[in-house]
């Protein structure tokens, strides 16, 4: 979450305010410590059914507004307003078997994540994997606290998640608040790249003259309309025979055909300005599944040559059009120019550290550096870090970034990556905003009508013949 916030409000916008950020982290962080300490005697002091009312009141606002999403957003918005009514009847339950429901579930989840980063940090053993590993440990730990009924028999389940919620929250603003002091470039989108290219893009004249002419859109642009575009090919949509069904597996990690061929996908990035960043192996890898398990791993002795294909013109007429587009307005061609100056003098494929998917996903970070600040410009106070905190894509792209960081970038999760940045960086209006304009331009429609309708009644009769003397 951290170097994701770094990357779309940019270090300029962090750096003008990094000391609210720490002391506002600093008290989060005691707020959080003081939740979770409470709840550990059993006589709470925390307001649960306080909490209760207010997951009920924005499930149900969102669920009666998702209808005004698009597309992936609006099932977003239902999978967050079930997930919060849902959340809200197991707290208001409470001790009929409630806290011990929602306890379950929540710990579940912490040892289910955890496992899976866990199996997938051993199996990649990708260059800090043992960090990682880490932090899996952690999560499978916490996730048995919440399910052992020690010391609070389940009461204290949603004032520890609340004072965890605080605690991280805290400690990620403390931790932008240092990173971002003396930065002059943004290591979250640079990271191995030199600091001279960085600097070359913050004073580029095309990022200073780049001025978007709106702040929100109902919807993607059109197809005439100038915009990044992220081009996936789905394993499933790339294979050249029928496959067959693996539920999740094909989606977002290979296709397997009716020979036993596997098909990983593809992805690509296109900008107006003529830049495609497409990464291939110069050699055709061998993906037979004897040899997958051992190309899985982010090792050295599996990089190999790679080559950028020159368009998309040109790779998609020698191999197929795209499955999917995600097209995005708010980005900058200066800093994703300056990325691509650097990143493409080294042609270095690796299946899980370095292949197509990772370089897009690279790219399009640094395309998306200060969108923020783009979009509101002089405007991008702290309104602009408070709305992109509780756009719900934002999460969603944070924890893809987590997976696909820990595991590995696949064309599934730079598309869903993408989709979900798309609506941070072009943001659509809020749900319940929209359906008040909407309800407000049908009043101002309908009353235009009534005085319309009784401006022709009053002419009518000032028209109309005297009626006749008897």
């Amino acid at each position: 979450m951290v170097k994701l916030m770094m990357i779309l409000l940019g270090v300029d916008y962090l750096r003008n305010r990094w000391r609210s950020l720490t002391v506002t982290g600093w008290l989060l962080l005691a707020v959080g410590i003081g939740v979770f300490i409470d709840a550990l005697d059993g006589a709470l002091g925390f307001p649960v059914a306080f909490v209760g009312w207010l997951l009920l009141i924005e499930g149900a606002l969102t669920l009666s507004v998702a209808w005004a999403g698009v597309g992936g957003q609006r099932r977003l918005r239902y999978a967050k307003g079930i997930a919060f009514v849902l959340t809200a009847a197991l707290i208001f339950e409470g001790d009929h078997h409630g806290h011990f429901i929602l306890s379950i579930l929540i710990g579940l989840a912490f040892i289910f994540d955890g496992l899976l980063q866990a199996t997938s940090a051993l199996v990649v053993r990708y260059r800090r994997y043992r960090v990682a590993l880490g932090f899996a440990i952690f999560e499978i730990v916490l996730g048995i606290f919440m399910i052992q009924p020690y010391p609070t028999h389940y009461k204290g389940t949603v004032p520890y998640c609340i004072g965890a919620f605080f605690i991280f929250a805290g400690w990620n603003l403390i931790m932008i608040g240092m990173r971002v002091r003396k930065l002059t470039s943004n290591p979250a989108v640079w990271g191995d790249a030199s600091a001279e290219a960085a600097s070359v893009a913050d004073k580029a004249p095309d990022n200073e003259a780049r001025v978007l002419q709106a702040s929100e859109w109902d919807g993607p642009p059109a197809d005439n309309e100038p915009a990044l575009t992220v081009h996936v090919w789905t394993p499933v949509g790339s294979s050249k025979a029928e496959t067959q069904w693996h539920p999740i597996v094909d989606r977002y990690i290979a296709a397997v055909d009716r020979n036993g061929v596997i098909s990983t996908g593809h992805a690509a990035l296109e900008s107006p300005e003529g830049i495609y960043v497409s990464l291939y192996p110069a050699v055709e890898i061998d993906r037979s599944p004897d040899d997958f398990a051992r190309l899985l791993r982010a090792t050295r002795e599996n990089d190999v040559p790679g080559v950028f294909q020159p368009s998309y013109a040109i790779e998609s007429k020698a191999w197929c059009p795209s499955t999917v587009r995600v097209r995005i307005r708010n980005y900058d061609p200066a800093r994703l120019d300056s990325f691509w100056r650097n990143y493409r003098a080294d042609t270095t494929y690796n299946l899980t550290h370095r292949n197509c998917s990772s370089s897009v996903s690279r790219a399009l970070d640094a395309a998306l550096e200060g969108a923020a600040g783009r979009l509101y410009g002089s405007r991008a106070g702290w309104g602009a870090l408070v709305r992109m905190i509780v756009t719900p894509e934002l999460w969603v792209a944070a924890q893809i970034r987590k997976r696909a960081v820990t595991m590995a970038w696949t064309p599934g999760l730079t598309l869903d990556y993408a989709r979900a940045l798309s609506m941070v960086a072009d943001p659509r209006p809020y749900g319940w905003l929209k359906v008040a304009r909407m309800a407000l331009t049908k009043m101002r429609k309908s009353r235009r009508a009534w005085r319309e309708e009784g401006a022709l009644a009053q002419n009518g009769g000032s028209n109309a013949d005297p009626p006749a003397r008897v």
